[in-house]
């Protein structure tokens, strides 16, 4: 670290001084290579589940960085699939942090998501993921299913470290009429190759990784993997970038894109978290600091940004950085 370099570090505010003890090393930096060669359009898709942390602000580094770097859109998606848990006073604090540290969507607006439904908000979709799941089952690809994750749980032996893969077991039943049931879609055998603009070629089987995958839960729940799959296609978005705990999904989302009838394949970037010495992700569930904390600390945006990008692997030193300078960080 330069002499300059240190004196900036130890100047960070103390509150960002405290992720030192809270986190492991920041990634080690690797500069993005040149492999997006179009104007793209991504996303930031946070779930009002909780309050945004440090993680959340490196995928939004990244997103708005590339996006901005090479001439392209910005979506704000509200994910919140997840009904039980999606809070109003979430959705409101997550959009206060965005306007705070000057990362502006290009769609919508967000004073318009404030004030109504919107096509960006997965509780507002619900119609169209039925129109979509409808015309899968139409093609015979669908089956209701009773089980509960335990079911399946105590129904496979478990490898320790990896997804236990659904089993089939309701493919070929009919539920009672007063069984409570999700829906599944068919995941035949079959390789999905893809490439990775950090991480290079991946090949995932989604048969005997995760079984036939959940649409819709026994609640009438809409599901991460398909409401992010359809999302992605009717939004036009073409380069999804996130964390790298959600590389296993993508092959399974590349073959239900298939099976709704996009006839492209997204570009993906899977980028390092921010872990825990435990090697956790940081998470609202665990109630790590939020961004609206920090805030509160006297922590301004540009220590922030500055400590996303380092803890990102975009910085080889923490320094204060403006919203106009992400772009830089991926030349």
């Amino acid at each position: 670290m330069s002499p300059s370099a240190a004196v900036i570090w130890q100047r960070r505010p103390r509150a960002l001084r405290g992720f030192d003890q809270q986190t492991t090393h920041p990634s080690p930096h690797r500069p993005i290579a040149p492999t997006i060669h179009h104007a793209p359009v991504t996303r930031f898709a946070p779930a009002p589940t909780g309050f945004l942390h440090l993680g959340h602000l490196v995928n939004a580094v990244y997103v708005w960085g590339l996006a901005r770097r090479h001439h392209g859109r910005v979506l704000l998606r509200i994910e919140d699939h997840d009904r039980g848990r999606s809070r109003d006073h979430f959705e409101s604090a997550i959009l206060d942090d965005l306007e705070w540290l000057g990362l502006e969507p290009d769609e919508p607006r967000m004073e318009a998501l404030r004030h109504g439904p919107s096509p960006f908000r997965q509780s507002d979709r619900g119609a169209r993921y039925t129109e979509v799941v409808t015309g899968l089952s139409d093609r015979g690809l669908v089956y209701p299913c009773r089980c509960s994750r335990r079911d399946i749980a105590d129904g496979v032996a478990a490898v320790p470290g990896t997804e236990t893969p659904y089993p089939g077991t309701c493919r070929e039943r009919r539920p009672g009429p007063d069984e409570q049931v999700g829906l599944r879609v068919i995941m035949e055998s079959g390789e999905e190759t893809f490439t990775d603009v950090l991480l290079g070629t991946q090949r995932q089987t989604p048969a005997s990784q995760c079984g036939d995958v959940l649409v819709r839960d026994r609640l009438g729940h809409w599901t991460y993997q398909f409401a992010v799959t359809v999302d992605d296609w009717d939004q036009r978005v073409d380069l999804v970038i996130r964390g790298e705990d959600l590389l296993s999904s993508t092959g399974r989302q590349i073959r239900l894109a298939g099976l709704i009838g996009r006839p492209d394949l997204t570009t993906f970037l899977h980028h390092p978290l921010v872990l825990k010495p435990s090697g956790e992700k940081l998470s609202k569930a665990n109630q790590d600091t939020g961004l609206a904390e920090l805030r509160q600390a006297g922590v301004s945006p540009e220590m922030l940004l500055g400590e996303a990008a380092f803890r990102g692997g975009l910085l080889k030193e923490s320094r204060p950085l403006n919203v106009v300078e992400l772009p830089d960080l991926f030349d």
